[in-house]
């Protein structure tokens, strides 16, 4: 005979399984993605589910923030400006770009433990940002252990435009990744149903994907793989890391 469960346990066993898990994105979104006069551009850095517009999840301090531009790194963290929202810390970033080019911004996040799956979570997110609208530069890589190669210039893009590109692991493609997309919902889009929430796509046999975009605003695509070590959790057991190669590509609708 199974021994009984306490209520609490049953509800909340009830309750997971009549909750669809909810996909997170750990977001990085500059104030524009071409500036058509270079300058000053600020980014917002939260971890949370954008379709959904929250929950937000607490976002720690990252590891390291930074942008690859003329072929070297250079580190944003001192930069970083704590800005908590609903309680929960959530980070700005002001940054400018004087010269023609574009910048590729990433976010290293601290791993963030995720009770409900299970795991640690660690998601390398970028974006670019074009100064003077120059086309060049959009294409290159950071080498963050998991990324994602643009093959679509991923600034000046137009809604119904489709984004392709290559999931990266360890600078190598990776076959038949999944990649989890979603969109920042401001709440003008009603979801038929949970199975719209988070659109899912699996890359072909050399990790290339491609993705239209419906609906102008930002997109998310996070490229999930399993790290090649573990973690310990805070009760003490080893438990698996998800890393997540993340970008960001921004849509204009052509009436804007």
């Amino acid at each position: 005979m199974q021994p009984f469960q306490p209520a609490p346990v049953l509800f909340a066993l009830a309750f997971a399984l009549s909750t669809p898990a909810l996909a997170h994105f750990q977001e990085i979104i500059p104030s524009g993605d071409v500036l058509t006069d270079g300058g000053a551009v600020s980014f917002d850095l939260k971890f949370t589910h954008p379709f959904e517009g929250g929950p937000l999840m607490s976002m720690e301090r990252p590891v390291r923030v930074g942008v690859f531009r003329d072929g070297a790194i250079t580190d944003l963290s001192p930069a970083l400006v704590d800005v908590p929202v609903d309680g929960k810390s959530a980070w700005r970033l002001d940054d400018a770009l004087p010269e023609p080019g574009a910048a590729v911004y990433f976010v290293e996040p601290q791993p963030y433990w995720e009770p409900a799956e299970g795991k640690y979570i660690i998601h390398y997110a970028k974006v670019v940002v074009d100064s003077y609208a120059s086309g060049e530069g959009w294409n290159e890589l950071v080498g963050l252990p998991v990324e994602i190669l643009p093959l679509t210039r991923p600034t000046g893009i137009w809604a119904g435009n489709a984004f392709s590109g290559v999931v990266l692991h360890d600078g190598q493609p990776l076959p038949f990744a999944e990649i989890e997309v979603e969109f920042i919902n401001d709440g003008s889009v009603a979801a038929p149903n949970d199975a719209f929430i988070t659109q899912v796509i699996t890359a072909d046999a050399n990790g290339t994907f491609t993705y239209a975009m419906p609906r102008p605003g930002w997109w998310g695509f996070a490229a999930l793989v399993e790290g090649d070590t573990q973690m310990v959790s805070p009760e003490g057991d080893e438990v698996p890391v998800e890393l997540g190669a993340l970008i960001w590509v921004k849509a204009t609708g052509m009436n804007e």
